[in-house]
C-alpha cells in the first residue's frame, strides 16, 4: 500500500486540512478500521509500538509512522495532541 503514499512527519499533520467525507465505502472496512485502530492504541500504550497510518487529506494520500496515544469517536490522537479524523483513515498496520 505504500508506493502511492506521501510520507509525512506527525508534526506536519497540524497544517493539513481534512474534508468531512468518509474515505471508506464498505461497512465491514469501516468496522475493521476501528478494530485495527484500537489494537494499535493498546500496542502503543503498552509496548510503545509504532504503526503506519494511511490517510487522505484534501490534497492527496499520505502515510505517517507513529504511536497512537488515544482513539476517540472521531479522531486518532498522536503524540503532542496531533489528531487525524478517523473518517479520513484508509488503513493502519
Amino acid at each position: 500500500m505504500e508506493p502511492n503514499f506521501e510520507i509525512v512527519e506527525k508534526e506536519s499533520i497540524f497544517s493539513l486540512k481534512f474534508p468531512t467525507a468518509e474515505v471508506l465505502q464498505d461497512a465491514y472496512a469501516i468496522h475493521q478500521r476501528t478494530i485495527d485502530l484500537l489494537r494499535a492504541m493498546y500496542l502503543g500504550n503498552i509496548e510503545h509500538s509504532k504503526i503506519k497510518i494511511f490517510f487522505e487529506d484534501n490534497i492527496s494520500t499520505k502515510m505517517v509512522e507513529t504511536t497512537i496515544w488515544a482513539v476517540t469517536d472521531r479522531s486518532v490522537i498522536l503524540k503532542r495532541g496531533v489528531g487525524i479524523p478517523i473518517n479520513r483513515i484508509l488503513k493502519s498496520c
